[in-house]
């Protein structure tokens, strides 16, 4: 038995577990192999026609989540996964002996089916009168105690299975997760971008600069990596004659855990051959639109941490990213980047910011800390910062203006980055150089396969990564990635406890 500490007294778990054992003894399985479901809560309300004294027959299921026992009559609430449904118990309908059944041997958290006519309460609750129940699942232990719910942190995350029950709004965020992941598929596939599936374990930790998960794979006698992008994939199959391609996968990287990052996520990547990075701005207006319309039902939505309406109706701005680093340094840092004093000046603004800089760090990564920690968090509206170092993307194309940028934007919304996208390098020359000039302690290995690859031809393509989980949190209001995760990971509660 899981080592979580539960809220419960050993009389309550004692008290459900003699009513099974009676249940067992009696010749009745409290664990049923099935139950009818006609219907779901809502679609069944939905059917009831206003004036009819009883409607149609449905049967529903869910669990009990209120549950008063009365006289000869009783009104008790179930839930599934569209909400609670009203149901009404009555002696004289479903007789004495299934009556005291139902008074004798159900509690708060079982799981029933019923079957029955809608009417509607004096009170205006569209209910299903029941004919017929079955207890199909019985409950061992109580849910959280109903006025304060499940509140604690930690347990939240541990036991999420509660936290649908018994928190509306976790439930409803969550949901609104899978709808928001489905929008994004219908408007790929309307445009004819076709959903493949690549593999998790890779041979190479390619597409990112990031530290991977490693495992040994005992057949092949060989260490492999959890992915840590989709990006070589993908474009190995614009190689192969899929022009318009996308995948929405798990993402691994063995990294820290903070309000936006969670060491298992997912990623949408999507890239489009003949095509750039400003047709991926067309792309993701579009996304967002269609979220926004079908979704959201709005074009405006409350930044949680600021209090501030982001709009995403009309023109969204667009920011060249070293005209933000010299707004924000006071002097045109910019015009320096040639110069020998580059780095000096560079880390001379950033400590003038309050930034600490680490000796070792290259040039452009001080120049990113500026970005990343003064400039990103106050992008509270869409923006599109373009044209960054090109050491910070080496899967780019250079900028034919000035070979030291790189034809990308960064989205950044609510004041951090939810969309990049690039103008895809398909040089094979430049990107064997890129790919070995890349620098810092956790370097990209050489993916030679896809070296080869590009070799045989690849068109050119735009490509853009969103991340699914930072977009649910700011679509959703969420305080923290945690909170538009099912399971996010966690350190293990104690000994034998599973790790999620």
């Amino acid at each position: 038995m899981s080592d979580i500490h539960q809220d419960i007294s050993h009389d309550q778990y004692a008290v459900r577990l003699k009513k099974l054992q009676e249940m067992r003894a009696g010749g009745f399985d409290p664990f049923r192999a099935n139950a009818q479901q006609t219907y779901f809560s809502q679609d069944a309300k939905a059917l009831y026609v206003e004036g009819q004294e009883y409607g149609p027959v449905v049967s529903v299921a869910g669990r009990l989540v209120t549950f008063r026992v009365q006289g000869g009559s009783s009104f008790v609430k179930i839930q599934d996964q569209q909400g609670p449904i009203q149901l009404y118990f009555r002696r004289d309908v479903i007789g004495e002996e299934r009556y005291g059944i139902f008074k004798k041997s159900l509690d708060l958290g079982d799981i029933i089916g019923v079957t029955g006519a809608l009417f509607k309460t004096k009170t205006g609750e569209i209910t299903v009168r029941v004919d017929s129940f079955t207890l199909v699942s019985k409950a061992l232990r109580p849910l959280p105690e109903k006025w304060h719910g499940l509140t604690d942190s930690e347990q939240v995350y541990r036991q999420r299975y509660l936290d649908l029950i018994v928190n509306p709004e976790s439930r409803a965020r969550l949901m609104l997760r899978s709808r928001i992941v489905s929008s994004i598929r219908q408007t790929l596939a309307a445009r004819k971008f076709i959903e493949v599936e690549t593999p998790v374990l890779e041979g190479v930790a390619g597409g990112a600069a990031a530290r991977p998960f490693v495992t040994h794979h005992n057949a092949l006698g060989t260490d492999f990596y959890l992915r840590i992008a989709l990006e070589l994939r993908l474009k190995r199959l614009l190689v192969g004659g899929y022009d318009r391609v996308f995948e929405i996968g798990r993402i691994f990287r063995n990294e820290g855990v903070s309000r936006k990052h969670n060491p298992e996520f997912t990623m949408l990547e999507v890239y489009q051959a003949y095509s750039d990075f400003e047709g991926m701005m067309e792309l993701i207006k579009a996304i967002f639109n269609d979220l926004c319309r079908d979704v959201i039902g709005t074009f405006e939505i409350k930044h949680a941490a600021s209090g501030q309406m982001i709009n995403f109706a009309g023109d969204w701005r667009t920011a060249r990213y070293f005209d933000l680093i010299d707004d924000a340094v006071g002097f045109k840092l910019s015009e320096r980047r040639n110069a020998g004093d580059y780095k000096a000046k560079a880390t001379e603004a950033a400590e003038k910011l309050g930034l600490e800089i680490h000796p070792g760090w290259e040039t452009f990564e001080v120049v990113n800390e500026i970005f990343s920690k003064k400039i990103e968090p106050t992008l509270i509206q869409p923006t599109f910062v373009t044209h960054l170092p090109k050491e910070l993307c080496p899967l780019a194309k250079l900028n034919q203006q000035d070979s030291g940028l790189i034809d990308v934007f960064e989205l950044c919304i609510g004041g951090m980055e939810v969309a990049p996208a690039y103008s895809e390098q398909n040089d094979p020359f430049v990107q064997r150089e890129m790919f070995e000039k890349q620098a810092g302690e956790e370097q990209q290995k050489m993916d030679t396969d896809f070296l080869l690859a590009l070799e045989h031809g690849m068109p050119p393509a735009g490509g853009m990564g969103v991340g699914i989980d930072r977009l649910c949190i700011l679509l959703t209001g969420a305080e923290s990635i945690r909170d538009v995760i099912l399971f996010p990971s966690l350190r293990p509660s104690g000994a034998g406890a599973t790790a999620q």
